[in-house]
């Protein structure tokens, strides 16, 4: 067994600050233009960053549809598109996630995902192809890995030391905290206006390629500059992202009308979207009340955000994010036995997807049975390793459980990824107190 040696400030500085020793400086070709460019990240390094990160996000969001169909349709038109880009052998994958908010996004590696709420919105087969392309462009002019590459030597030291300070607050923070949405940050990058003109341009030389209309992208900038007027909520995430203006539509318009006019006698495939998308808009009702339920969370109220969940899961009564954001708001409301209950039925219908484990874990810890807290913390981890969140649930639950010494390491194993925080002081004081920190 590992025990936790005593760790001192230096210590902790080394650790959170190791990385540094191995930046080194570069130029790359942009696979695009052709042009050099400053580039810290290697395509391998995009590949390995994407593999350890993205299965974060896509469970953060749910996890890949059920709908097996739907997901082979999404990929077979993303790689259609894949395959006339300008970087045709990085793996990509492509596919559509259970989450009840308007968007889509790409890691570096050409993992790629759309939410089953943006495809509710698309007309057909064109749009869809206009999104995907949209995503792919950003991979292949290497978007994300040029945004990390300016950013690297400043964020490798942010936050150094920031463990020992302060003092620990009563409780070990919300128990709704760190649930999904960790490493996010860093991988999804914020695009500029410039990035996202390019990656239309790529989407829709991308589209043409492949035999599609580029009013394609015409209609889906359209969609998305109406909705933003009409819910800016519902896409405020996305704009986040992706900033959208109505020059990116008119950009659209001129270039389908100009630049790309000889894809008029290319086809939407509106017939062959519906065809496809058949069950997915059969369950439209109650995705739209999950979307009110989640609007009625972010203004804080809980009791009606939780009506509106039900009513989703009345006509969709095994619909894993249905329940699994039901049980967050439960966990709001510190319903925590009824939280338990609505994750724990998730993890019967999706046992492959992990958040439900993790929600399920938090849930146990408000009813105060730290052993199956435990076990599901560990099954989560077992599946989806690398979210240190869970680490520090594995400990508060040992803690809880009488169990220092194992509390301890998880607290310390915790410290080695993150040092700021409500979470990291928590930990820090407890090894302090218990004597492995002087």
């Amino acid at each position: 067994m590992i025990h936790p040696r005593i760790w001192t400030r230096r210590d902790f500085l080394k650790a959170t600050g190791i990385g540094i020793l191995g930046l080194t400086t570069g130029c790359a070709p942009n696979p695009v233009t052709g042009e050099s460019q400053f580039m810290l990240v290697s395509e391998e390094q995009e590949i390995s960053m994407d593999r350890q990160q993205s299965p974060h996000q896509f469970s953060a969001d749910y996890g890949a549809t059920q709908d097996a169909h739907l997901n082979r349709y999404v990929n077979d038109v993303g790689l259609s598109l894949a395959g006339k880009s300008h970087r045709p052998n990085m793996p990509y994958s492509f596919r559509c996630l259970n989450a009840v908010y308007v968007n889509a996004y790409a890691f570096p590696g050409g993992s790629i995902a759309l939410t089953r709420a943006i495809m509710l919105e698309l007309d057909n087969e064109a749009e869809l192809a206009a999104l995907l392309g949209h995503e792919i462009g950003h991979v292949n002019a290497r978007h994300t890995a040029a945004r990390m590459s300016k950013s690297q030597v400043t964020s490798l030291v942010v936050g150094l030391g920031t463990a020992v300070a302060g003092a620990v607050n009563d409780a070990a923070g919300s128990l709704a905290a760190g649930l999904g949405n960790f490493g996010t940050g860093a991988f999804l990058a914020r695009y500029s206006r410039e990035d996202e003109r390019q990656a239309d341009d790529l989407g829709m030389n991308y589209m043409m390629r492949a035999g599609y209309d580029t009013e394609g992208m015409v209609g889906l900038m359209d969609m998305l500059n109406k909705q933003h007027e009409e819910k800016p909520g519902a896409l405020e995430l996305m704009f986040a992202t992706h900033p959208m203006s109505s020059e990116r539509l008119a950009t659209a318009r001129n270039a389908a009308a100009g630049k790309y006019a000889t894809s008029g006698e290319y086809r939407l495939y509106r017939e062959r979207y519906m065809d496809n998308t058949v069950s997915l808009r059969r369950m439209g009702p109650a995705i739209r009340e999950m979307q009110k339920g989640s609007t009625l969370m972010g203004t804080k109220n809980y009791a009606q955000a939780a009506e509106r969940y039900e009513i989703a899961l009345g006509t969709a009564p095994d619909d894993y994010a249905g329940l699994l954001l039901l049980a967050k708001c439960r966990l709001v409301q510190k319903n925590y036995a009824d939280a338990a209950r609505r994750a724990e039925k998730a993890m019967a219908v999706y046992p492959t997807e992990p958040q439900a484990l993790q929600v399920a874990g938090i849930a146990q810890l408000g009813t105060e049975n730290y052993s199956r807290a435990l076990d599901h913390f560990t099954a989560y981890e077992q599946k989806l390793p690398g979210n240190p969140n869970t680490v520090f649930y594995k400990g508060l639950a040992l803690e809880k459980l009488g169990n220092r010494e194992e509390s301890a390491r998880e607290y310390y194993r915790f410290l080695q990824s993150v040092t700021q925080g409500d979470q990291a002081r928590y930990a820090y004081t407890r090894l302090k107190e218990w004597g492995y920190v002087k």
